[in-house]
C-alpha cells in the first residue's frame, strides 16, 4: 500500500535527509564529490528548505510504500516555478525514489499525482527538467508521455550541465 503525505515544516530534517540521499544516489560519483557538497550546502540547507516549504506556490509530498518512506516530490506553480514558464503550467521540480524502492511503479504514481494536481488547478501542462545524460529518466518520462520542448543550464557545484525540459499536455 502506498500513501502520499504533504510535507510540513516539522518534517524538514526528514526532507533534508531523503533529498540529499536520493540526489547523491542519482548524481553522486567519486569524481564529483566537491560539486555534490557545494550543491547540498546551497540547496539542501535547513534555511533554504524552510523557505521552499513556506512558499504557498510550492508543495512537497512524501511517498510511503508499505509504511516506509520511499520517495518524495516537489511541485511548483506560478512564480515558484524554477524557470517561470507560464501561469498555466505546473512544474515537477524534484521527483526522487530511494534506490531500494525503484522499479515498483512509485515514480509513475508520483507523476500521475502531479498530473491530477495540474488538472485540479486547471493547468494546461506539467513540465520538468531532466539531465541530458540521465537516459533512464528520459526513457521514463517519454513512457509517461512527456516530450522535449526546450533546455536550460543547471548549476551543479562548479559544473554547468544541460537539462532537457519536457512537458506533458493536460488539455
Amino acid at each position: 500500500m502506498n500513501e502520499l503525505v504533504k510535507v510540513e515544516l516539522d518534517d524538514i530534517l526528514t526532507l533534508q535527509k531523503i533529498g540529499m540521499e536520493t540526489f547523491a544516489d542519482t548524481f553522486g560519483t567519486a569524481d564529483n564529490q566537491s560539486n555534490l557538497v557545494q550543491y547540498f550546502q546551497e540547496n539542501y540547507n535547513v534555511d533554504q528548505i524552510a523557505q521552499e516549504l513556506a512558499n504557498p506556490e510550492s508543495q512537497f509530498q512524501f511517498l510511503y510504500h508499505k509504511g516506509h518512506l520511499a520517495g518524495y516530490m516537489k511541485v511548483n506553480v506560478g512564480q515558484a516555478q524554477s524557470e517561470f514558464q507560464q501561469e498555466n503550467g505546473l512544474e515537477i521540480q524534484r521527483l526522487y525514489i530511494k534506490k531500494e524502492y525503484k522499479r515498483l511503479g512509485l515514480g509513475s504514481q508520483l507523476i500521475n499525482n502531479a498530473i491530477e494536481q495540474g488538472k485540479q488547478l486547471n493547468k494546461d501542462y506539467v513540465w520538468l527538467g531532466v539531465w541530458e545524460h540521465n537516459a533512464k529518466a528520459i526513457r521514463f518520462y517519454e513512457k509517461m508521455h512527456f516530450h522535449a520542448f526546450s533546455e536550460h543550464d543547471f548549476t551543479f557545484g562548479e559544473e554547468i550541465q544541460r537539462d532537457i525540459l519536457v512537458r506533458r499536455e493536460l488539455v
